[in-house]
């Protein structure tokens, strides 16, 4: 469940930032879809921490 919410929060921070730099649609893809792999793959690190404490 928080990989889903970190590549979801990515990708709407992604458009956001593409979105206040200019870019056009093609540039709002190509952030999203980079951030919203990155903070899945923080998600994913997160919740194999929690799982190993637990």
């Amino acid at each position: 469940m928080i990989v889903l919410a970190g590549a979801l929060l990515g990708a709407i921070l992604g458009v956001a930032t593409a979105r206040r730099h200019g870019g056009q649609r093609l540039d709002m893809a190509q952030y999203g879809a980079a951030f919203a792999i990155a903070f899945a793959l923080g998600g994913l690190f997160l919740t194999i921490l929690i799982e190993r404490l637990a």
